[in-house]
């Protein structure tokens, strides 16, 4: 019995775990923000993939406003007990949905502690229901997340290549080392080509190496491309409405290597600052 254990628990050890909760942060503004998220999602969904968008921001402008979210379809409400999971969760199109963490969402919700724990307890539930939660997250004050749930996901940061986002970046993942220590963050660049993918990725990776000793991984980028735009005006997927679009394929690539690569670690295919390479 004690070698069957050890075998299974070796062999638990090895198996790369599935994708569960990605909590995306964006130095981009709400529009490219939103873009990538509503895409990168569609693209699990269209892989099969069960997929909840959770709205854990406090702009006017975020995810669920952009898809018309009802005030009252929030965790917060089951947390509660005022409404039913099935009804704060809102079906965007076949196998993607969205719902958002709380109304008018701040860096304090007044709840007791025991207020928090429930709603986390709500927030668990809703990732048992599905198979990839992704999170529109930010920081608060003190650099953490407004549920600590939050803390334990994978995370994924975009930028893109001006120097502002650029500084932005670095600030958020130096926050996060300050609150959460050293680990391992995705990193995706927005607005670019190949090569100014490669230089800004490069030269975050490292600094955050060489300042924070905090290693980043490449996840993607999203090229320039007009069909993307075209699809964000006509409140569409880029996948959706133009499917062969390079756009459209650079989410396709990403949502691919995060479900079958995803670990606790981020287990990408890692990217040295002084040898970049890439798959497009």
């Amino acid at each position: 019995m004690a070698n069957y254990d050890q075998a299974e628990g070796l062999r638990r050890m090895l198996e790369l775990p599935k994708l569960r909760v990605l909590t995306f942060l964006s130095a981009l503004p709400d529009v490219d923000r939103n873009g990538m998220l509503i895409n990168l999602s569609a693209s699990f969904a269209r892989q099969g993939k069960n997929t909840l968008m959770v709205d854990a921001k406090s702009s006017a402008s975020s995810l669920s406003a952009w898809l018309n979210l009802k005030s009252d379809q929030t965790l917060l409400e089951v947390a509660r007990q005022q409404r039913t999971m099935d009804a704060v969760i809102k079906l965007v199109s076949p196998g993607l949905c969205i719902t958002k963490v709380a109304h008018g969402l701040s860096n304090d919700l007044g709840l007791p502690p025991a207020g928090y724990r429930e709603l986390s307890k709500v927030f668990d539930l809703a990732v048992n229901r599905s198979d990839v939660v992704v999170v529109d997250g930010e920081l608060n004050d003190d650099g953490g997340f407004i549920l600590s749930s939050f803390e334990d996901s994978e995370m994924l940061i975009q930028v893109s290549a001006d120097p502002a986002t650029i500084t932005n970046a670095y600030s958020l993942i130096k926050r996060l080392n300050n609150r959460l220590g050293r680990r391992t963050y995705g990193v995706v660049v927005s607005g670019v080509d190949a090569e100014q993918a490669q230089r800004v990725f490069s030269n975050l990776a490292m600094t955050a190496r060489r300042y924070l000793a905090v290693e980043l991984n490449f996840v993607g980028y999203v090229p320039a491309d007009v069909h993307l735009t075209r699809a964000t005006e006509s409140g569409r997927t880029v996948i959706d409405a133009f499917p062969l679009s390079k756009a459209a394929n650079a989410f396709v690539r990403m949502a691919e290597k995060l479900v079958t690569s995803a670990s606790q670690s981020l287990r990408f295919d890692a990217m040295s600052p002084l040898g970049v390479q890439f798959e497009y």
